[in-house]
């Protein structure tokens, strides 16, 4: 089939520079969403008809798969489909979609496809309150036409049966319907909703197929909009993940903004944000607060509250925080222990290593056994080039002790709390460096002086 999805609207209504397609939801562009829907229909051709902020909308979906139509002026939905037409396989059928309506599933179009055999098939639902909607006009039950409500009669607007525009038309024909359309209506506009009328009138059959659920249909026009999508998304995620028995406390405080893939018996609390692909291992526990980007985490771990973690590779049993920090190329072996206040970059940490409070390590490699104090950092930048860290098994690394890079501690080596390292440690040894400890008896502490009132 042809797919095309009109994105070309300004949307006024979002008060905002950035196109409306390109609002996210989820963590990806409400666009982004319509694409990988209709890529799961193994369509032969995409084309996207954009016109607002269209070059933006370009750069951010360039894809080599999508054929671009440009529709300038906007005239409406009629004439924006008919700037695909050059791009469509006249021998395939046309599904429409819209790229401000995101969550509607692969499942229901196929469904649509299916319902349109030969013929046109519209994608309808009834809804408590259609105000705003185009209403589906049937006579002994077939559908005649659809009336936007700003044209519509006080009977019309009675009808609950609403126009999703989502649609499946024969594109043989399109062409003589798309040129026979007129724009006399309250907005001037060509509208697209007017091709059933010209297949009734060929005595086409038109039929319709119903979503799931509503939400499917919803488009986004404004930004309270775009957060009431954003709950929908979320609660289908949390209840998919639930069916596969993940333990969520509250499943309305978890947001996924990508992929999150979890083995048996994983707990989330409250307030946890997942951005990119995330794997979560059998028996991993993430406490609440913890924001995770693009992480992989092994068996057993326990992820304490408030933790920030992005772009690591955490081994099995580890235990993270809380308040730590994990950023891009950190990768723990197993058993390790990162915890509160503790900051951890482009480092490997071997098996059951620990750097329990308040310590910095940067482009260091640790090896096993090995335990850093409260207060060590790794001086890795000398305001130009970073420089590497290397910490052998079995070192003790003492409270309060910077090590300026480049520098290696060797195997079993200890470092006296408030060292600064800046030539290597022997293995198996205690380095120090301190300054003299000296009290001066005389010394007195400033006193306060009072100021002169007149």
């Amino acid at each position: 089939m042809n797919v095309v999805i009109l994105a070309a609207g300004q949307g006024k209504r979002m008060h905002s520079d950035l196109p409306k397609v390109l609002h996210p939801l989820a963590g990806r562009p409400l666009l982004a969403h319509v694409i990988a829907t209709a890529r799961s229909l193994d369509p032969g051709v995409i084309c996207i008809v954009y016109g607002h902020g269209g070059e933006a909308v370009r750069e951010a979906m360039a894809q080599p798969d999508l054929i671009w139509a440009k529709q300038e002026p906007q005239l409406g939905t009629g004439h924006a489909l008919a700037q695909a037409l050059p791009h469509l396989n006249s021998k395939s059928p046309t599904l429409v979609l819209y790229g401000d309506v995101p969550l509607t599933r692969a499942q229901t179009l196929r469904d649509l496809c299916r319902a349109a055999g030969k013929g046109l098939a519209l994608l309808t639902v009834e809804l408590a309150d259609p105000h705003g909607y185009g209403r589906i006009v049937r006579s002994r039950g077939s559908i005649k036409r659809i009336v936007e409500e700003k044209d519509a009669s006080p009977a019309e607007r009675a009808l609950r049966e609403i126009n999703t525009g989502i649609m499946v038309l024969p594109t043989a024909r399109l062409k003589a319907w798309l040129a026979g359309l007129k724009n006399k209506n309250a907005q001037k506009e060509y509208y697209l909703t007017d091709v059933v009328a010209a297949a009734v009138k060929d005595k086409l059959p038109v039929h319709s197929a119903h979503p799931a659920a509503a939400w499917e249909t919803l488009g986004v026009n404004s930004k309270a909009q775009l957060a009431e999508l954003e709950r929908v998304f979320q609660a289908q995620t949390a209840a998919a993940l639930m069916q596969q028995g993940v333990t969520l406390a509250d499943p309305a405080r978890i947001d996924v903004r990508g992929s999150l893939a979890c083995a048996r018996d994983v707990a989330i609390d409250v307030n946890c944000v997942f951005e990119g692909e995330v794997v979560l291992g059998a028996g991993v526990s993430v406490g609440a607060n913890c924001v995770l980007r693009d992480v992989k985490v092994a068996a057993g771990t326990r992820i304490e509250p408030f933790c920030h973690l992005q772009q690591a590779d955490i081994g099995a049993r580890c235990r993270i925080g809380p308040y730590a920090r994990l950023r891009p190329g950190t990768e723990l072996a197993e058993e390790v222990h990162i915890g509160n206040f503790v900051e951890v970059k482009a480092s490997q940490i071997a098996a059951r290593s620990k750097a329990n409070h308040l310590a910095y390590v940067g482009d260091t490699t640790v090896g096993r056994d090995v335990n850093i104090g409260a207060g060590t950092i790794t001086c890795n930048y000398d305001g130009v080039n970073k420089h590497r860290t290397i910490i052998e098994d079995g070192a003790f690394i003492g409270s309060d002790t910077q090590l300026v890079a480049p520098v290696r501690v060797g195997r079993g080596a200890t470092l006296g709390a408030g060292t600064t390292l800046t030539r290597d440690a022997p293995a198996d040894a205690l380095t120090v460096s301190r300054a003299k400890q000296v009290t001066i008896s005389t010394w007195k502490r400033p006193v306060k002086q009072k100021k002169e009132t007149k």
